[in-house]
């Protein structure tokens, strides 16, 4: 019904950024929240941000407020997380997903569509 595809990913340095794009295709809603899912080695899955739509209110995890910025492009049908001042500790296999249901942001069972994953490497 709705597939979504993560690109961006790739090798920072400690301070520098990334931006990461999700492409949502096929038949879409009007009304969801999308949201950036990471999961390091090791770890379980971890919120990020979420932005609504048409809304655009904007959500975040403490450990990204400040540094990271969510945003999304109805035009091109794709959500965006800038990431600034990377921090190893970033490092991740980062997660775009879908929602028509979602209450709660920072719940991955909440999302009805996840993309593939794209890696983010911040060396220190």
């Amino acid at each position: 019904q709705v597939q979504l595809a993560e690109s961006g990913g790739g090798l920072a340095q400690a301070g520098g950024s990334l931006r990461l794009s999700c492409a949502a295709s096929g038949r879409t809603f009007s009304r969801y929240i999308m949201g950036w899912f990471r999961q390091a080695p090791g770890k379980e899955r971890e919120f990020v941000a979420a932005i609504s739509w048409p809304g655009g209110t904007t959500y975040y995890a403490d450990p990204v407020k400040g540094r990271f910025t969510i945003s999304s492009d109805n035009s091109k049908n794709t959500v965006a997380l800038q990431m600034k001042s990377l921090k190893p500790e970033d490092t991740a296999v980062y997660y775009c997903a879908a929602g028509t249901r979602v209450i709660v942001v920072a719940t991955p069972s909440r999302y009805d569509y996840w993309g593939q994953g794209t890696q983010v490497t911040v060396s220190s």
